[in-house]
């Protein structure tokens, strides 16, 4: 296996004993759903309900290997559009959840928090939201974000105003902004960025996600609808990141710590 100067050694144990490279930051796109339901003639709310269980195993799967922080693409600020009783059946569903899955996040350590405009939520849902946030504030185990009501330009356009705010506020002039200070703005701020992205269901794209944090992250796409991304589809996708030569405007050459002629 190749030597990573710029990654640390965090791995996990495969059923073949081999050892492979595990991302600290997931982040994933649960896309396939509706269709998954479609393809079943069942109504697409039954593939969310599913896609709840999908994402229960993938959080336990991810805590297991190690990974420090999962972030998960439940609804996005465009999902509004969905038709509306879908919609409705979708802020039922997560209320729903937050209530069962709230003890098992303790259980496994796991901290939640959740990413987005809450603003857009019932009072109800923003309460429960705030409920389990706080039950699992002081676990120590692996970062759970949940994005909700959330868009990539949304959070960078938060970041620009909170920025703004504080430099009037201190007096500082703006010219003083650099990546990190603006970085810790963001929703994720004080996480690492997301070094490995996953999307199910067969699209090509991040949809709005994540937009400055997966500026060096490595993309993985798989045709595997959301309900059936099981943890063999983890470990590959764990496998494929592990064969990737992360650069970050470097050689290889200076990665492998080889000859640069």
């Amino acid at each position: 296996m190749a030597t990573y100067v710029v990654w640390p050694k965090r791995e996990y144990m495969t059923n073949n004993t081999a050892k492979q490279i595990v991302p600290r930051h997931v982040a994933i796109v649960m896309d396939g759903n509706g269709r998954w339901a479609k393809a079943r003639f069942l109504p697409r709310l039954m593939g969310h309900h599913r896609g709840v269980e999908a994402a229960r195993k993938v959080i336990r799967n991810c805590s297991e290997a190690g990974v420090e922080c999962l972030t998960l693409f439940a609804f996005s600020s465009e999902n509004w559009r969905r038709p509306e009783d879908e919609v409705s059946g979708l802020m039922s569903l997560f209320m729903t959840a937050l209530e069962r899955e709230s003890a098992g996040l303790l259980r496994h350590n796991v901290r939640l928090q959740f990413i987005g405009d809450r603003s857009g939520f019932s009072a109800g849902l923003q309460d429960k939201i705030l409920q389990v946030e706080g039950l699992t504030a002081s676990c120590s185990g692996m970062h759970l974000l949940v994005a909700a009501n959330y868009g990539g330009r949304w959070d960078i356009l938060q970041a620009v105003r909170n920025a703004c705010t504080t430099a009037v506020a201190e007096g500082r002039d703006l010219a003083s902004l650099d990546e990190s200070s603006f970085s810790a703005m963001l929703s994720t701020g004080g996480l690492p960025d997301p070094d490995l992205f996953i999307r199910t269901g067969g699209e090509r794209r991040i949809s709005n996600f994540l937009m400055w944090q997966l500026a060096y992250a490595e993309l993985y796409f798989t045709d595997t609808l959301w309900p059936e991304f099981d943890e063999s589809s983890l470990r590959e996708a764990f496998a494929d990141f592990a064969s990737r030569q992360r650069r970050f405007g470097m050689t290889g050459e200076q990665i492998t710590g080889g000859n640069h002629a």
